[in-house]
């Protein structure tokens, strides 16, 4: 298990993003969505890439949305990840292998900053690694396999804190997941509640109204009202 907090001094990251390193030593895991008990010994490790970038001076975050007709989470928005196979050394080297074989980024445009402790999905049975990393030299990404990815996204992190742009998805009866209002994605679940946890511990969340809590299908039906306003989906 790698422990979390930064692969890197926090002085030598961009400034936007230092607050975000700096705060990923000793956080926990309830921290990020859903609250989340300790993993059961059979949970496979995984891990993805919250991969960072700027375009025109704004900072955003990489999106891809899963194709529909997979078997596991059909449709959700996700970071760029999977399972550690056994070559892989370790969450970091997964993450970014992970990120090549989906949308094509160029692995020598990216510089690992951080990595947040484990967290468990119990649908899926992962125990995740968040791995924080800069997209210091952008490369062109899409879907490398359409049948697996749907579409990929740079997603301005102003768009993200925007409160217009916020809301929660009903979970069943006790719990909702923090969401966002992406054009063409709703970002939700594990993916919502991780990102949510990120903008707070980045210090770029702002106020929003999270008494705001809709069905799946309300969700949706905001999402395509905010889809004729884009900002540049790849």
């Amino acid at each position: 298990m790698t422990q979390p907090g930064p692969l890197v001094d926090p002085a030598q990251v961009p400034d936007w993003l230092r607050e975000l390193v700096e705060q990923t030593a000793s956080r926990k895991p309830d921290e990020f969505g859903l609250p989340r008990v300790n993993p059961p010994r059979t949970a496979r490790p995984a891990a993805v890439l919250v991969l960072f970038g700027e375009q025109d001076g704004e900072p955003d975050v990489l999106l891809l949305r899963r194709a529909d007709n997979l078997n596991s989470h059909p449709g959700q928005v996700a970071f760029p990840g999977g399972a550690l196979d056994p070559s892989d050394d370790g969450p970091v080297e997964a993450a970014l292998r992970e990120a090549e074989e989906e949308v094509g980024v160029e692995r020598d445009g990216i510089r690992p900053l951080a990595t947040l402790p484990e967290l468990w999905v119990p649908h899926s049975g992962f125990r995740v690694t968040p791995v924080i990393a800069h997209w210091w030299r952008p490369s062109p990404v899409a879907p490398v396999d359409p049948a697996e990815t749907a579409a990929v996204a740079r997603v301005p992190i102003s768009w993200l804190t925007d409160p217009d742009n916020r809301l929660r998805v009903g979970i069943g009866d006790r719990y909702s997941s923090p969401a966002f209002l992406v054009p063409g994605m709703l970002v939700w679940g594990f993916t919502g509640g991780l990102l949510s946890g990120l903008l707070e511990l980045g210090g770029w969340a702002r106020h929003w109204d999270q008494e705001d809590v809709r069905d799946l299908e309300d969700a949706w039906r905001a999402v395509r009202e905010a889809e004729d306003v884009g900002f540049g989906k790849h």
